[in-house]
């Protein structure tokens, strides 16, 4: 949700409103923003068709939420680490080495040292 707004918040914010604007002006801002919104809207449509039409048919499947950077990260990183092969060392997904089992010895490389 893009606003985390309860109902005790939109009725602080219509009090606001109608003490800023006064009860005969509030339908006119309410109607400009109204119409604001709508026009925003059809400009991010219309730049999201326009996006898809130069990339051309090779990207039909493309979803501009994926460009979003949290979808990003989940798609292209948290995804590769859910869907390891227990072949896999695990210090490649997290960064980190796989804990030791009780006595044994680290591994050695002596072209480390």
């Amino acid at each position: 949700m893009l606003f985390d707004l309860s109902i005790g918040k939109l009725l602080v914010l219509a009090v606001i409103a109608v003490v800023i604007f006064g009860p005969d002006q509030l339908p006119k801002v309410a109607a400009q923003a109204g119409r604001a919104l709508r026009e925003l809207r059809r400009l991010a449509d219309g730049a999201r068709d326009d996006l898809r039409d130069g990339l051309g048919p090779e990207f039909s499947d493309f979803d501009i939420a994926d460009l979003h950077p949290r979808n990003f990260v989940r798609k292209h990183l948290l995804d590769d680490v859910d869907g390891m092969t227990g072949s896999e060392p695990l210090a490649t997904a997290t960064g980190t080495a796989p804990a030791l089992a009780p006595g044994e010895s680290p591994p050695y490389d002596p072209e480390a040292t």
